[in-house]
């Protein structure tokens, strides 16, 4: 993303903020009572450049709203870790350390491109030292656990890597915001690599993590893919569910909306890089969006629609790189609004509803 196209967005997020300001007054405590989750994908986190933008968008949408927010691997880490589990099975040591290293030092210029104050660059560096450190230990002298426990174990750093620096990313924006590992709450069986959350001991649990840091006006920055078993023994949800983890995490605080960030519009038709006849869609039931999937059109991660409808959750498609489309809509229909209102309905991330 250009500078031109990050200040672009900037500048939008102030207008639709002082746009919302102006409707409803002064925002108060209790104006800030609804809770937004956004999700973002790792294209949306790939570097310094785009971490930052997307916490400008969880900025905006802070003003008037409470904001969790789940965060996936930044793009290809999770691929590079897995390839490193695969170097460890295989008792290809020496290489497998030499490539938790470069992830390390992956991460680590992230942080130094975020050009944080030095306090808090120490601050931060010193959590992905201890993160690098544990990873090195990982795979120098993997524990005598199964082939599909360590591969888990491996594959979560991209997570805990990306929280931290999401988390300083948002700091930097000055938004107060903490990083939370989702294995301290998200309580799964052991099926290795796909594992099911007890959905509700993860809620009983999970309110108790994140309610005290909403009600106290920070952003937690929650780990997406990660689980752990009883005995704290990591888990992952299986490739490509950090949506079921938004969708997870946003029913734990009762979000009012989930808004998945990615890299394109919103749901199309069609693959719109395929089909110069997809089309957008702006409105889906829930019932639609999952017709849509059942016919093979990628939607959304198969568990995040049910779950959704059981709360009656609002989740939005959107597009990191281009905030100002309006995005897609899954919700029950809404009711029509008086002409003379419409001009205030917005969505509570900031966005036209």
């Amino acid at each position: 993303m250009s500078p031109e196209n990050v200040q672009e967005a900037e500048q939008y997020g102030e207008q639709q903020g002082r746009e919302f300001a102006g409707a409803c007054g002064e925002l108060t405590a209790e104006s800030r009572q609804n809770i937004v989750a956004f999700k973002f994908g790792g294209t949306s986190l790939l570097g310094a450049e785009r971490m930052l933008h997307a916490a400008r968008l969880v900025k905006r949408a802070a003003r008037t709203s409470r904001v969790v927010v789940v965060v996936s691997a930044m793009k290809g880490v999770t691929d590079r870790l897995l390839t490193l589990a695969q170097l460890v099975d295989s008792g290809n040591l020496i290489e497998a350390k030499r490539n938790a290293d470069s992830l390390l030092r992956l991460h680590a210029d992230v942080l130094f491109n975020l050009q944080l104050e030095e306090l808090d660059h120490q601050r931060v560096w010193h959590d992905l030292r201890l993160l690098g450190r544990d990873l090195l230990h990982e795979v120098s002298a993997p524990a005598r656990v199964s082939s599909e426990a360590l591969h888990d174990s491996l594959a979560s750093f991209g997570e805990r890597f990306s929280a931290r620096l999401f988390a300083a990313a948002l700091d930097a924006c000055e938004v107060a915001a903490v990083p939370v590992t989702s294995s301290e709450f998200v309580l799964t069986c052991d099926t290795f690599r796909d594992a099911k959350p007890d959905m509700e001991e993860t809620r009983l649990l999970g309110r108790d993590v994140l309610q005290p840091l909403l009600e106290s006006g920070l952003v937690p920055v929650v780990t997406g893919f990660v689980g752990a078993t009883r005995d704290g023994r990591v888990t992952t949800l299986g490739r490509n569910s950090s949506d079921y983890s938004g969708a997870i995490v946003a029913h734990v605080v009762d979000a009012d909306e989930l808004v998945i960030w990615t890299d394109v519009d919103g749901i199309f038709t069609a693959n719109p890089h395929e089909s110069a006849e997809a089309r957008l869609l702006h409105e889906l039931s829930y019932d639609e969006a999952r017709a849509l999937a059942a016919s093979g059109a990628k939607v959304l991660h198969a568990k995040v629609l049910p779950l959704a409808a059981e709360t009656r959750m609002v989740v939005w498609v959107r597009n990191t790189f281009n905030p100002q489309a309006r995005g897609t809509r899954i919700g029950l229909p809404r009711v029509r609004q008086h002409p003379a209102t419409a001009p205030m309905q917005k969505s509570q991330h900031g966005g036209a509803a």
